[in-house]
């Protein structure tokens, strides 16, 4: 039977797509650029945060001047190292992502993609799933005023869909996702595919950790409502 009362709004990188630590890397590229030295550890603990969010906070921590140039100039190495990793092949769907989605389908599930990157980055990983951005609702950076920990990406989505954020369940892999949804007032299913922690990942929200989409796809009957 459908399950029209349950909505799944899906986080992208580390949630969909194997690209946390190509993200990583990315941001570490590019920050080694403008001269802002890192550890590697520290840049993954905000991976999930829009990139303007980020590279503030990142800078604000390095004593360093926030200026829109400086913003600009990061966020644009890190799309052309992150695509660069892409073109490599080294970016993939997790497993059974493409399946869980083609599941959500067949069953009349509604969903959407909801991502703090934006399209110039988030479009080679829409392309990996096979996700159309003109049949699927799929939410940018780019859309919002605000992104992860605000909850304005996942409220976008749902209202893309047409669906009750409160009926809807937002999956991702980071304590970011588990933030917004819990500001949203939706559920939050947390999965350990970008390397948090499953106390992490609850201890900000999650009522559920799976650790990828094939083992919630094992589990799907555990969150998702029959009529």
């Amino acid at each position: 039977m459908p399950r029209s009362h349950t909505a799944f709004l899906f986080d992208l990188d580390g949630t969909l797509i194997d690209s946390v630590y190509q993200h990583v890397l990315a941001w570490k590229e590019s920050l080694d650029r403008e001269g802002v030295v890192l550890p590697v550890w520290s840049i993954h603990r905000k991976i999930g945060m829009s990139g303007g969010l980020f590279t503030n906070i990142l800078l604000r921590e390095t004593g360093m001047e926030i200026t829109e140039d400086r913003i600009e100039r990061l966020q644009r190495w890190h799309a052309e190292a992150f695509n660069r990793h892409h073109a490599q092949g080294s970016v993939r769907p997790l497993p059974g992502a493409c399946e869980l989605l083609e599941f959500l389908t067949k069953e009349k599930i509604p969903w959407a993609i909801a991502t703090s990157g934006r399209m110039r980055t988030a479009a080679h990983n829409l392309a990996a799933l096979g996700v159309d951005p003109n049949k699927v609702p799929v939410v940018t950076r780019d859309m919002v005023r605000h992104a992860k920990p605000d909850p304005d990406l996942f409220l976008a989505a749902a209202e893309r869909l047409g669906v009750d954020i409160h009926q809807s369940l937002v999956i991702g892999d980071s304590i970011w996702d588990m933030l917004a949804a819990q500001r949203a007032r939706a559920l939050g299913v947390g999965l350990l595919s970008g390397g948090y922690g499953r106390e992490e990942l609850q201890g900000a929200g999650a009522f559920r950790v799976y650790d990828d989409p094939a083992d919630l796809l094992l589990h799907i009957d555990e969150v998702a409502a029959r009529d």
